[in-house]
């Protein structure tokens, strides 16, 4: 009995250390500063941004100035200014008001010089000039814009959400549709785009190519390392002629391809390599990158074959019983048999 008390004890007291374990370091991430990302990239402060009752406060000159903005300080008035464009940003350090050209407006907290930093609320200073602020509750995280142009279009149905998850509906702001207008603020990963649309929301769409005309060099390579490390999982999978499509126990040459574009960039592809080498636009051997589909012929068919171009001279692909999905050069004898290539993103 006392043994199994001793035993007791030292669990009760290892589960109460994992839970205070746990608390701190929710409590560490609940006062971590937040990050301040302006049209897309991330912004240095000399000093952090602060949460005081409920409202960021940041580094005036430092955010100003990122801004594009010219920073005036008068030691005798305490008074800080800001100029931009015709637009004139003045504030007495300590007033719960400031100025914008003759307008005064009201702070929701004034600011305070903090380590020698004069410290505003973040909203006021970039929407005094114009610009729209967002703050992500999920990533501890704000989004300023100071971009009005939309340079990209839907293309396909697609929900704006406030946070990048696809498994929650609770996330949705609403449905965007075919030919609206975008502004693509960031690439938060290969599968999202943070975007601004014309009525002023910022949220999150997806990435894939199906919904939108957005390209860019590096959303592309984001999206081949994602294709490449998804269909890398699968290496060892057997090998079967005609397999099943929608399921991983086994594979083809095609019905692998099928299975990892659809998966990881909603690419709907038909189940043949013939048919696949129909898709996309063609480039040429000296041109392709990762992320392309290479052609081959097998079996006596001009096109019997399919894989999966995975960067620096490899082809992700599978063709025998005793490979299964595997990772081979793209050398002499591929190239051999090869036929075309074709990008689908």
């Amino acid at each position: 009995m006392r043994i199994r008390n001793q035993l007791y004890r030292g669990a009760s007291i290892a589960l109460l250390s994992t839970m205070l374990l746990h608390a701190t370091a929710v409590k560490a991430v609940e006062n971590a500063p937040p990050t301040v990302y302006l049209d897309g990239l991330q912004l240095s402060f000399q000093t952090s941004p602060v949460i005081e009752e409920g409202f960021s406060l940041v580094p005036m000159r430092a955010l100003f100035e990122a801004e594009g903005a010219t920073i005036t300080w008068n030691e005798n008035t305490r008074t800080v200014t800001a100029l931009k464009e015709g637009t004139t940003v003045s504030y007495h350090i300590g007033d719960k008001f400031a100025y914008l050209n003759k307008d005064r407006l009201e702070l929701p907290i004034p600011g305070k010089i903090i380590e020698g930093f004069t410290m505003m609320p973040l909203r006021f200073i970039s929407e005094s000039l114009g610009n729209l602020v967002k703050w992500h509750d999920y990533s501890r995280s704000i989004t300023i814009s100071s971009v009005h142009d939309y340079e990209s279009t839907i293309l396909y149905g697609v929900n704006l959400r406030d946070t990048p998850v696809k498994d929650n509906d609770t996330h949705i702001i609403r449905m965007l549709a075919k030919t609206e207008k975008i502004h693509v603020i960031r690439e938060v990963n290969s599968d999202w785009l943070e975007v601004q649309v014309q009525d002023g929301t910022i949220g999150f769409i997806s990435s894939a190519p199906m919904y939108s005309d957005y390209t860019n060099t590096s959303i592309e390579a984001k999206q081949a390392d994602a294709l490449i490390t998804f269909g890398s999982k699968f290496v060892g999978t057997p090998y079967e002629f005609g397999a099943a499509p929608g399921q991983t126990h086994t594979f083809d040459c095609s019905s692998f391809v099928q299975y990892v574009f659809d998966n990881i960039l909603s690419i709907d592809l038909p189940r043949v390599s013939y048919d696949q080498a129909r898709q996309g636009k063609e480039v040429g051997i000296d041109d392709i990158r990762k992320g392309d589909l290479l052609f081959f012929t097998a079996r006596g068919l001009d096109i019997g074959h399919v894989g999966i171009y995975a960067g620096n001279g490899r082809i992700l692909q599978t063709y025998s019983k005793e490979l299964g999905v595997h990772i081979t050069a793209f050398d002499e004898k591929w190239k051999k048999r090869f036929v075309t290539a074709r990008r689908l993103f």
